[in-house]
Order: structure tokens, then C-alpha cells, then sequence
């Protein structure tokens, strides 16, 4: 049989085509498997097959040096804490997580411990040995927070705006809690296999039944929030970039109290080369009310664990379901499964991407919040500053002071006096907080990021959080560094720091080649595809010596046409690939990179900026 050309899943899989990662789940007890053995195993330092893909819903990925040749892979782990809403962590907890990556990360390609902060608001410890992994999750769950769910077929840390814990309206933080341990995997299963103190952990009283077989693959979820603007009037705080998500919700306020929520589905960035996949942004389901959120939630993802691929894991998220049934479909499925909601309004808008830096006032006890830039989410003490050694120290030099992990790798400090501002603003510059060799973080690197990449991920093609800051060195050098616009940047198609929602996203497809994405917007309004014009698909890889090159010509293309003071990202689906296309060919710095061509990829919808 051909292979397909367009997305096409085996909806409601029947059993006898069920793939072997079904069977991995059916026949591991309740996700034991061999794991309370192979983590014991020290005679080898990886682990079976079907253990390492069980693993996964335990919060741990088995990786490899990818800086070393040769037949013998250098094995080591990735173990991720899921931190519902971003914390918050008191000084007590935090001193926990810093001193893990001291005890347990001493074998890494920075030559020091670091903690990786992410996208959904997870801690990351990176190149842990395999001896270590059990002491290290038992350190973890005395703090109250857990690896389950990191990874895995199950819904993954449940995102929600930190910054709205604060909030007199709405607190997206509690949500994000809530239905983190709603849907928080059993805890037996990791007691028996990391020895974890049952003291540490318990099953919550109303949870999620995931069934022997899980979920078909991951499965995001997102609240949103809403903030004041400069005149007071509440806004839509959409720093979880919600539509990204497979299930997403926002609040919807009227006369400053909530009214109901707008639930979207099918959000999801992740692609496979070689194979007909896309990203896509979540689409309208409907409109529920705070008594029927709980059942709706629940309801949406048991119709996607139900009909969702079991089959081809690349077409087993909910995106692929929508796509093939539609979301009129799926509003039935749901309202089937007993669920009651309003159709959603059309010009309803979650809002912009808040980031939150430097200083905000707490609505709900007058004090302060301070949001401290992270480049990429890394954690490290370096020649850029001693980040890691500046967390603990701030937390015990201001007593009270909380901290928080935001869904852009940074951190919010929360509960400061205000007559302890200058202190705490003045100790965080000790120790490099904001500068890039010793001068201020431009709003270009602020508003820019990467997921992990090379030596580290064991998916990557290239590097991209060891690549961001030689890039953004480079456009700060050319003059944009004041540019008011993002660049996300990941090592392969999985697309883990969501480039295509960011003015221009840079994707891995090989070693130090990147893949231009463009079109998107950061409130979820646009999805960004690659640079496809007349079937014919341009910058597929660019050399990473010359993406600045391509970014400081389509800046100042966007410059040149915006209207008062309109986003880049407006500007490009504004003057078409056309246009873009056009001004790349014309331009010496980049004209021989626009003579290379691919066959266009599948895209379920025509280019956003075509």
C-alpha cells in the first residue's frame, strides 16, 4: 500500500490493529512493567524497549550523548517534575529542587548542576546516570510535587497563568492545580516503583480513570487568564499561548466576575518529517459554565481517548481527529457523553501573550511580583550570570517571597514588600539578572526562546538553546534588538518552544540547518507554516551561520510596511508570500538561499500568509 498523502487515522481503533505501543500499556500492569527492575539494573546503564516507553508517564526519557561517536551510546536520563500552574514554591521547597541538580546532574555538557525551566511550566534535570534516578524522584515528591505525568499517553502538567494567583477576578494557578490532580496518573504504581513515600503522595478523591490502555498519546491542557491594562480595563492574559493546546480554556468575564468559560480543542505544534502531518491551533468546542466544566473537560478527553489513532501514533493526537470528523462532530460526541454547553462565540479573544517581566502588583494583597527573565529556562551559574545560585539566595534574603515558573521558561518572585523593591531588584542585578554581557537583555532576546536541542534531546537534529544566544548576539549587533518581536527557535519538528507562534520560528532539519516557519501570531489568531509559495516549498535549510541574514531581511521588509505601530507577523500575512518570497529573491544577502526549492509539505489550510 502507498504511503498516504494526507492525514488519514484509524479512528475507534479496533483491537486486532491496535500498534505495539498499545500493547506495551495492556500487558505492564498498570504501567509497572519492568520498571521497578530496570531502574534497579545497574549492570547495564539503559533500559529495555518496552520499559523506556513506560517510563514516559513516570516523567523520565532515556537519552544519550549526542556530541559522542561511536557504537557506545554515553546513556543517560531526562527526568521532568510536573509543576501544575507553575508552582508556587516556598523557599523550603525550592532549596529541594535546586540542591538535586547539585547531588544528581554532575555529568552534563555545561560542566555544572543546572535545572531546565519549560514551555508547560515543568522543571527539566538533564544527564542524570541511571543510579540516580530513584533518589532523585524521592527528593522530589518529599517537596509535594511529582514526575508523573511529565511525559507520556496521559495529560500532561496542566498549564495556567501564574501571574493570576494574585488575581481579584480569576485564578487560572488554582485551575491549573485543580485539574492537575484531576487528571494526575495513579499513585501506587509510582510508589512501588521508585520506592516513594506514601506519605509524599496520595491518590486525589475525584481523578481522571485512564484505563489499561492510557490515553492514545499526549494530551495538553491549558487555562488562560485575564489581567488589567494600563486603564484598568481587563484584558485577556494569554501567556499560555491557550490555542497551542489540545484542550484549552479562558474565562469569559462579565462586570469583572467570571461568567462562563470558552473551551477550545485540538490545539498541537508537534510534526513528523515524512509523514503528512501539520501543526494546528485549537478550534472553538463551546461554552460551559462553572458547574458543567468539570464533566465537559472530562468528557472531551474520554471522546478523544475513544476515537482518537491507536494504531499510527503520528496521527494519534486530537488534531487529527478533528480534522478527519470536524468539530460539529465532535460537539455531539461530547454532548453524548452527558455533557451541557453554549456554542462558542465567534469573536470571542483570549488575548495577547503577557510575559510578565519586572514588576507587577499583586490586585489581591497589594504587594509585588517580579519577573525574572531566564534566556532559554536554563538555570546555570556561567559566564552570563549566576542564575541558579540568584533563586535560593533571593528566597532566603527576603523571607516570604515565593517563586513561580512561567509558560516562557522564566520565573515570577511573588509576595515582595514594596518597600523591598530596590533590595530585591538591586540583589537580582548581583547576580546577572537581565544583562547579556554586562548590558541590559534587548526586547528582541526577551521575547525569544528555544527548547533544548542538541548535545542534549535524543530527538534533536541541531541546536537551538545553545544556538538562540549567538543569534540574538548577532541581530542585537545589526541593530534589532529593539524590534518589539519574538524568534523561537527548536531543534527538530516536534516543535517544543511553538517557533510558528513567534514572528519568525527557525525549525531543526539537520545539523546546523534551519527550516523557516512564518505567518503566525502569538495570540493564536494565525498558525505559521513553512515559506510554501506555488507548490514550491522555500528556506527548507538554511545554513545557521546565514538565519540572520533571512531575519534581518524580512525585519526590515515588516518595517517597511507596517502601519501604525502593526506586529510583523500582521505585516507578513498581510503582504502574502508573494511579496515575501519576492523581496528574498531580490535581496543579495539571501537570494542564493531562495534558489534551492522542495515539493510543498501537507498543509490542512491554505498558508496563513498567503
Amino acid at each position: 500500500m502507498p504511503p498516504a498523502k494526507t492525514p488519514d487515522p484509524l479512528l475507534n481503533t479496533p483491537d486486532d490493529q491496535l500498534g505495539k505501543e498499545e500493547h506495551i500499556k495492556l500487558d505492564s500492569n498498570h504501567g509497572v512493567g519492568h520498571l521497578d527492575h530496570d531502574f534497579r539494573d545497574m549492570a547495564t546503564d539503559d533500559i529495555i524497549k518496552e520499559s523506556e516507553f513506560l517510563a514516559k508517564s513516570q516523567g523520565i526519557y532515556l537519552e544519550y550523548n549526542r556530541a559522542k561517536t561511536g557504537r557506545e551510546k554515553d546513556w543517560m536520563y531526562m527526568i521532568r517534575c510536573s509543576i501544575p500552574g507553575g508552582g508556587s514554591f516556598t523557599a523550603d521547597q525550592w532549596r529541594v529542587f535546586d540542591q538535586v541538580a547539585d547531588k544528581y546532574c554532575d555529568h552534563n555538557p555545561f560542566g555544572k548542576p543546572s535545572l531546565r525551566l519549560t514551555t508547560r511550566q515543568n522543571i527539566q534535570y538533564h544527564w542524570v546516570p541511571k543510579k540516580h534516578i530513584l533518589p532523585l524522584i524521592q527528593d522530589l515528591a518529599s517537596t509535594g510535587f511529582y514526575t508523573l505525568n511529565g511525559c507520556g499517553d496521559n495529560v500532561r502538567n496542566v498549564m495556567g497563568c501564574p501571574l493570576s494567583k494574585f488575581s481579584a477576578v480569576y485564578d487560572a494557578n488554582a485551575k491549573a492545580i485543580e485539574y492537575g490532580a484531576y487528571f494526575r496518573l495513579p499513585a501506587a504504581p509510582h510508589i512501588q516503583i521508585f520506592a516513594v513515600d506514601p506519605n509524599d503522595i496520595h491518590d486525589p478523591e475525584k481523578r481522571y480513570d485512564y484505563g489499561s490502555k492510557l490515553l492514545n498519546r499526549k494530551f495538553k491542557v491549558a487555562f488562560s487568564a485575564v489581567a488589567r491594562d494600563d486603564n484598568g480595563v481587563l484584558v485577556g492574559d494569554n501567556c499560555v499561548e491557550l490555542r497551542t493546546n489540545d484542550l484549552a480554556i479562558a474565562p469569559v468575564i462579565e462586570h469583572d466576575k467570571i461568567a462562563a468559560y470558552h473551551v477550545y480543542v485540538g490545539g498541537g505544534q508537534g510534526e513528523k518529517n515524512g509523514k503528512p502531518t501539520f501543526a494546528a491551533l485549537g478550534q472553538s468546542l463551546g461554552v460551559f459554565t462553572e458547574a458543567d466544566l468539570m464533566r465537559g473537560l472530562h468528557d472531551i478527553v474520554k471522546v478523544h481517548e475513544e476515537w482518537g489513532d491507536r494504531k499510527n501514533r503520528h496521527w494519534a493526537r486530537l488534531k487529527y481527529v478533528i480534522h478527519k470528523q470536524g468539530i460539529e462532530w465532535y460537539r455531539d460526541q461530547v454532548r453524548a457523553k452527558g455533557s451541557s454547553f453554549e456554542l462558542p462565540d465567534p469573536d470571542f479573544d483570549p488575548g495577547a501573550r503577557m510575559m510578565h517581566h519586572g514588576w507587577t502588583k499583586q490586585e489581591s494583597n497589594g504587594k509585588w511580583t517580579y519577573g525574572a527573565y531566564i534566556e532559554c529556562g536554563r538555570l546555570i551559574d556561567g559566564d552570563n550570570g549566576n542564575l541558579k545560585s540568584m533563586v535560593p539566595a533571593l528566597l532566603d534574603a527576603f523571607p516570604g517571597t515565593e517563586v513561580m515558573v512561567t509558560p516562557n521558561q522564566d520565573l515570577l518572585f511573588t509576595d515582595i514588600d514594596e518597600a523591598a523593591k530596590a533590595d530585591f531588584e538591586a540583589k537580582a542585578r548581583e547576580f546577572g539578572q537581565g544583562l547579556r554581557k554586562g548590558k541590559p537583555v534587548s526586547r528582541l532576546r526577551l521575547l525569544s526562546g528555544a527548547c533544548v536541542g542538541l548535545p542534549t534531546c535524543r530527538l534533536s537534529y541541531t541546536e537551538s538553546e545553545q544556538f538562540e544566544p549567538e543569534l540574538l548576539d548577532q541581530l542585537d549587533d545589526m541593530g534589532y534588538g529593539d524590534v518589539a518581536e519574538s524568534i523561537g527557535i527548536t531543534g527538530c519538528e516536534r516543535q517544543c518552544f511553538r517557533p510558528a507562534t513567534k514572528t519568525l520560528g527557525w525549525v531543526g532539519q539537520g545539523p546546523d540547518m534551519y527550516m523557516l516557519k512564518i505567518g503566525g501570531s502569538e495570540d493564536g489568531s494565525h498558525q505559521g507554516t513553512a515559506l510554501v509559495h506555488d507548490d514550491q516549498l522555500y528556506l527548507r535549510q538554511v545554513p545557521r551561520d546565514r538565519v540572520a541574514d533571512v531575519c534581518a531581511v524580512l525585519f526590515d521588509l515588516a518595517k517597511t510596511h507596517a502601519d501604525n505601530g502593526e506586529d510583523y507577523g500582521s505585516v507578513f500575512r498581510r503582504l502574502g508570500t508573494t511579496a515575501i518570497v519576492d523581496c528574498l529573491k531580490a535581496d543579495p544577502k539571501t537570494s542564493s538561499l531562495m534558489e534551492k526549492t522542495h515539493p510543498a509539505p501537507y498543509l490542512p489550510n491554505a498558508c496563513a500568509a498567503s
